[in-house]
């Protein structure tokens, strides 16, 4: 079985890029193709296994290493141009633009869906107010995303069987592409988390700093809780502005490498976390430390946290929300070998052999029927 791994790009060593890790951890042998590659020597290491990318021509195209986002016009003709016919099985990554890739009747195409293009769909709106368009760039924007969204649902016939990350993902599909979808959550790395039972007193959050993670939110809601004490980890556009507000109880930090954030996380009282995640890895992380978490009860918090066993679940992204879950949480125990227990459920080990059995169940299938 000759395989390609298809994800949409290769910059950073997010989340998704995680999910790709244990995907070259279960097979090793994989093409790999993406619209850009500019990854460093130790995140290609690590995600690829040292691997080469093909690349589309974005990659050439001038500022696309900077920013290639902006070349969005032209996703939907740079993916269409791989020619991906030599392979049995086409594995896409996809929380934009790689499931649309063309393949044809004799190969089986499975898509792990991080999401739906985001921007294109439920961040339309957001997407547009924050990025502050005159007039004309505005319009220009609007056709461009209606475009998209329409060539999104035509290519999501392109793939055979889709996995959705979380059942809030699993009903996303289903609603803008009316398609089934079967649920492998992603791989947390819990080994790599120890569990710490005797906390301190402060909070803590970490995120990179744009605007729908809601750092912003967090830190106003405690700058009306002096009493309380809140370290932030991470940075990002929003960086000076969140720095610029915050009060004397909370303390930016910036960027930490793993084993920094492990320890502010792992004897933290509580992790803050108020973005609407499709999954969310690091309140899993924070979990498998021993520690709680208070996040907002959508997407895929309300399935990796129990609500008042492992963590509160607020319902509305306000300060006010916020600190009466603050109020409520010190009022309750918290049992951190409880809270690690439940964060176990997403291991690395699970995720590679639910995805390894999946798939080649899913190809066996599909050769049964040629």
């Amino acid at each position: 079985m000759k395989k390609a791994l298809i994800h949409d790009w290769y910059y950073v060593n997010g989340g998704a890029e995680k999910v790709l890790h244990s995907f070259n951890t279960v097979w090793n042998d994989f093409e790999h193709y993406a619209l850009v590659d500019f990854l460093n020597d130790t995140d290609r290491e690590y995600i690829l296994n040292g691997a080469e990318v093909n690349t589309s021509f974005i990659q050439k195209l001038p500022t696309a290493k900077s920013n290639h986002r902006k070349f969005l016009q032209l996703f939907p003709y740079a993916i269409e141009q791989f020619d991906l016919n030599e392979y049995d099985l086409v594995l896409s990554s996809s929380a934009s633009i790689a499931k649309g890739v063309m393949t044809n009747q004799n190969q089986l195409h499975i898509c792990y869906c991080h999401s739906p293009m985001r921007y294109a769909w439920d961040l339309y709106h957001q997407y547009l107010e924050e990025s502050n368009f005159g007039l004309l760039s505005s319009m220009y924007a609007r056709r461009i995303l209606h475009k998209i969204r329409m060539w999104d649902v035509i290519n999501s016939n392109r793939v055979d069987v889709f996995i959705a990350n979380s059942n809030y993902i699993k009903g996303r599909i289903k609603k803008i592409y009316n398609r089934d979808s079967t649920v492998i959550y992603p791989p947390v790395d819990v080994d790599n988390f120890e569990l710490v039972e005797q906390k301190d007193e402060y909070y803590f959050t970490a995120s990179r700093m744009v605007p729908y993670k809601k750092i912003e939110l967090i830190v106003r809601a405690f700058n009306n809780m002096p009493n309380k004490k809140l370290i932030v980890a991470g940075d990002g556009p929003e960086y000076k502005k969140i720095k610029s507000i915050a009060k004397s109880n909370i303390k930016l930090v910036g960027f930490l490498e793993i084993e920094a954030l492990k320890g502010y996380m792992s004897k933290a009282k509580a992790f803050v976390f108020a973005a609407e995640e499709d999954f969310g890895i690091i309140p899993v992380e924070a979990q498998a430390c021993g520690t709680p978490v208070i996040a907002f009860n959508k997407g895929g918090s309300r399935e990796t946290v129990k609500h008042k066993e492992t963590g509160l679940l607020f319902n509305h992204q306000t300060e006010e929300s916020i600190i009466n879950s603050v109020t409520v949480f010190e009022k309750l125990n918290f049992d951190p070998i409880i809270v690690r227990q439940n964060a176990m459920r997403f291991s690395k080990q699970r995720f590679e052999k639910e995805i390894h059995d999946f798939v080649m169940q899913e190809y066996k299938r599909f050769k049964a029927q040629e």
